[in-house]
């Protein structure tokens, strides 16, 4: 049975966005993903879009949202970046929190390296999904 994660940041437009595309990615059956934010911009940072289409990935079919967008479920996981407490009504089974800098005004070498941290951690995270 796939599990249900749940991505949070601030704005939705660079960090649990990108986490949402790794683990689509590189979960396959296992998971399903989702994002969130908990003061969406709206949009998705078109420096978000550039780093992920490095990858072959197209963050342009993402779309930027609020909590109270999200399928209204018991996620498996819900991982915050930099929300705090402002996601304590979302419903997990799991909580982690990730120390995760903004990425937004970043320069694009230290932009790829959050990217790329990032997609550490999703792993991570994947492989101890896939241990359970």
């Amino acid at each position: 049975m796939k599990k249900n994660i749940l991505f949070v940041c601030i704005e939705n437009s660079n960090r649990s966005q990108m986490a949402q595309a790794f683990a689509t990615m590189d979960g396959g059956s296992l998971v399903v993903a989702y994002s969130a934010g908990s003061r969406p911009s709206g949009r998705i940072n078109p420096r978000a879009i550039a780093a992920m289409q490095e990858l072959g990935y197209d963050l342009t079919r993402h779309d930027s949202r609020s909590l109270s967008e999200i399928p209204d479920i018991v996620y498996d996981y819900v991982v915050t970046m930099g929300c705090g407490d402002a996601c304590p009504h979302v419903r997990a089974l799991h909580r982690v929190d990730w120390s995760i800098p903004d990425p937004r005004d970043m320069e694009p070498a230290d932009f790829t390296r959050v990217r790329d941290q990032i997609r550490r951690q999703v792993g991570e995270l994947l492989a101890q999904i896939g241990r359970e």
